[in-house]
């Protein structure tokens, strides 16, 4: 009798966890949920490269496109909490108000639901509460 077929996610954390700890032994018990406490903010080259002038010289803004991935992320149903969170923190560092983006999220429960509006607008608001501290 043949064995049951492998959970292919499963092999993947597994082999995840297993490069984690051949480059740091400490870490044995790797969680990807716990990478955003590990690099909660992009470096400045990483964000200039992304969202600022080096790939679309004539293009839009740092703070329109942060906008639009937030808009995207959002309108997903808001499933990518610590995506949300750090595209809120970039968007605070590229000049965005609190006002502004909370309309971007209140805009966007016309496509992502208020169920989505809603848990996007919690994640904001703890990054507004971070900022204040």
């Amino acid at each position: 009798m043949s064995e049951a077929p492998k959970n292919p996610f499963a092999e993947m954390m597994a082999q995840a966890q297993d490069m984690a700890q051949a480059f740091n032994p400490a870490l044995r018990s790797f969680d990807p949920k716990e990478m955003e406490a590990l690099w909660p903010m992009l470096s400045r080259d990483a964000m200039e490269m992304w969202f600022g002038k080096t790939m679309n010289r004539d293009g839009l803004d740092a703070k329109t496109r942060l906008m639009v991935s937030l808009a995207a992320l959002v309108a997903l149903g808001a499933q990518a909490e610590p995506q949300i969170r750090l595209t809120v923190r970039h968007l605070l560092e590229a000049g965005a108000t609190q006002r502004e983006i909370t309309e971007v999220i209140w805009q966007m429960s016309m496509f992502g639901g208020l169920p989505a509006m809603h848990k996007a607008l919690e994640i904001a608001q703890g990054v507004f509460d971070e900022t204040k501290e």
